[in-house]
């Protein structure tokens, strides 16, 4: 039985005689060509496997959508878990700070009351004085000779005054001793009308001479006055801030402003309260003043005087405050920050700040009610960055939802997350 090989990848084959061996090869020839119906039979495989391809492709899309449903209509039906936070009662007092001003308890402004010259200065900035002290004097000689002409004026007034006395008497006793004669008949009724008329008129020039001298004693008492004035002294205890005269200035009356004396030991600090807490505020609500360069100290004090009236422009409350300074820590008019305990007219809730959402219906919280969701407009009265102070829509012991989901609308059901404590 001979073997047959066969070569399935060559076609045709040629023969050949070998020198050498003188035996007979077979060459290979060229490539049969393949037939028509193989490309075919491979066009017919890729379109199966594009439909198949296809296929898959649909079965698993429709897949994900039954899955996508499937989830959707769980979120719609699931209840989600919230973190609530419980509104509080803000307290019975409004703590308020606010920028204030120190001034000094008593301040004033020193004018010169007589005119001439300074002739001698006694204080300057700085100095510490008493009431009465003697700061500056004034030297006015025709002051001194106002007086002395006043007061020879006065002696002339007096001498005059002797003299209508004197006369008054006279016409007195005349008169007395006439009017007997005049009914006797042995004197006119002429002379007797003349008589009593000049005792009248003694008397009115008595009067006369009195007030000219009780005039001229007034003027005495007057330039006096101004006398006086040329000593210059201190109202108050205090200290001397400010100086504008010295030895030799020349002053006028009322119009030289001389000195300004303050009294540091106790400073009031003015404030204003706004409206919203100025109805509490009263004479002996508790104050806190604090000094931004005087960070570990604080100056305690209490209202002592209110405006009773608020300025219409800034609707605020002019307020002061008496802080007792013996050290004189504080100076008047520096810049300082008030800390009011101020008792609250009307009830208000604190509730955290991410409780709040704002979108087109305004402000609101979500509150959580047996698991429903109620949604409660607010008004916020004061921010205070994490906590926000509100009037009304809610009450104390109120759940509110932290951070509550875009989706939560009127009636959501929603279950409380309970928080590890």
């Amino acid at each position: 039985m001979t073997d047959v090989r066969v070569r399935p990848e060559i076609d045709e084959v040629q023969e050949q005689r070998d020198p050498e061996t003188d035996r007979v090869v077979a060459l290979p020839g060229p490539a049969r060509k393949r037939p028509r119906h193989y490309g075919a039979l491979l066009g017919g495989t890729a379109l199966l496997l594009l439909v198949g391809g296809l296929g898959l492709g649909g079965w698993r899309n429709y897949q994900a959508e039954l899955a996508a449903g499937a989830t959707a209509q769980q979120i719609r039906t699931a209840i989600p878990d919230v973190r609530v936070a419980t509104v509080r009662d803000s307290g019975s007092k409004i703590i308020v700070t606010l920028p204030a001003t120190t001034t000094a308890f008593e301040a004033a402004n020193i004018f010169a009351r007589a005119n001439g010259y300074i002739e001698k200065r006694y204080v300057d900035i700085g100095d510490r004085v008493k009431a009465g002290a003697l700061l500056a004097e004034i030297t006015a000689p025709e002051l001194d000779h106002q007086i002395a002409q006043a007061k020879a004026t006065l002696t002339q007034d007096q001498a005059t005054l002797q003299q209508t006395q004197a006369s008054r008497e006279l016409a007195d006793v005349t008169n007395g001793r006439d009017s007997k004669l005049v009914k006797q008949g042995w004197l006119t009724l002429q002379q007797g009308d003349n008589d009593r008329l000049t005792l009248q008129a003694q008397q009115a020039a008595v009067a006369v001479a009195q007030s000219n001298i009780a005039a001229q004693e007034a003027q005495i008492r007057i330039l006096e006055q101004e006398k006086a004035y040329q000593r210059v002294v201190a109202p108050f205890d205090g200290v001397i801030t400010q100086r504008n005269i010295d030895n030799g200035s020349l002053v006028q009356s009322q119009s030289t402003f001389m000195f300004t004396l303050m009294h540091p030991n106790v400073i009031r600090t003015q404030v204003y309260v706004p409206q919203e807490e100025a109805f509490g505020i009263a004479p002996g609500v508790d104050a806190v003043v604090r000094v931004p360069e005087i960070p570990d100290r604080t100056f305690p004090g209490k209202v002592t005087r209110i405006a009773t009236a608020l300025q219409p422009g800034s609707r605020t409350l002019l307020t002061e405050i008496d802080v007792p300074n013996p050290d004189d820590a504080l100076s008047p008019g520096i810049y300082c920050t008030v800390e009011l305990n101020i008792p609250r007219k009307t009830s208000s809730m604190i509730i955290p700040a991410n409780a709040v959402v704002f979108d087109e219906n305004g402000l609101h919280v979500a509150i959580v009610e047996d698991g429903t969701v109620h949604l409660q407009k607010i008004t916020i009265v004061r921010d205070f960055g994490k906590e926000v102070e509100v009037h009304d829509a809610v009450k104390p012991g109120d759940q509110v939802i932290l951070n509550p989901m875009v989706n939560l609308v009127e009636g959501s059901k929603v279950a409380v997350r309970k928080t590890k404590t």
